[in-house]
């Protein structure tokens, strides 16, 4: 299961553009807690967390723990509202976590033993056809990452779902069976590099065979 991350946050009683804009005004951003078939619930944030988080990466499958009222509610951050012009965030809503429910996240994926794959010794250039993948998964069981092994591929081999690992609880979002994540493929040469190349070995071929101050016949 994925760790928690702490955000610390303040009640607000009031919903509305008006309330919206006053708590905008104190320094601090708006959000809202819904799902777990409970009545919202109206939270106010520091804008620097926020932008913490975004930056951080993966921040839409991360486990988040808010202190509400002496309450731990465990939820995922679902959508940041950015201001058009300064891109500061001026509303954030958060699904609840409720044990033994489904939820739709996306997980990254983390590669090794790229540097040691037959493949790539040879020559080959790693593909990465998915850098993360959509599942299905229980809330009590949301992975921080899935990792595959690549330590063996060789040209022209692939990995695929079914290689990856800490997939267990998770179901793949994609109605494809056993999809690719990734393959090692051929190396590659510039087509334009090469017959670039080839004109300039004939130039220099022709000057070498040419006779200096040869008579015209």
């Amino acid at each position: 299961m994925a760790s928690l991350t702490t955000l610390e946050v303040s009640s607000r009683a009031k919903a509305g553009k008006g309330a919206a804009r006053a708590t905008r005004r104190e320094g601090k951003v708006p959000a809202v807690i819904y799902g777990a078939k409970q009545e919202p619930t109206l939270i106010a944030m520091d804008p620097r967390h926020v932008m913490k988080e975004m930056y951080r990466g993966g921040w839409q499958s991360r486990l988040y723990e808010l202190a509400v009222e002496g309450e731990a509610v465990r939820a995922l951050m679902r959508d940041v509202q950015l201001h058009p012009v300064s891109d500061a965030p001026i509303h954030v809503d958060f699904q609840r976590l409720a044990p033994g429910e489904k939820v739709h996240v996306t997980v990254s994926i983390a590669f090794t033993g790229e540097d040691v794959a037959p493949g790539v010794k040879r020559g080959g250039v790693l593909n990465v056809v998915r850098h993360s993948v959509e599942v299905m998964v229980d809330a009590e069981h949301i992975p921080e990452h899935f990792t595959v092994d690549l330590s063996k591929l060789d040209i022209h081999e692939n990995v695929r779902w079914d290689d990856l690992k800490g997939t267990e609880n998770s179901t793949p979002i994609l109605q494809v069976p056993n999809f690719v994540i990734a393959s090692i493929a051929p190396p590659t040469v510039d087509a334009e590099m090469e017959a670039e190349a080839a004109a300039k070995a004939a130039a220099a071929a022709e000057a070498a065979n040419a006779k200096p101050g040869a008579k015209k016949k």
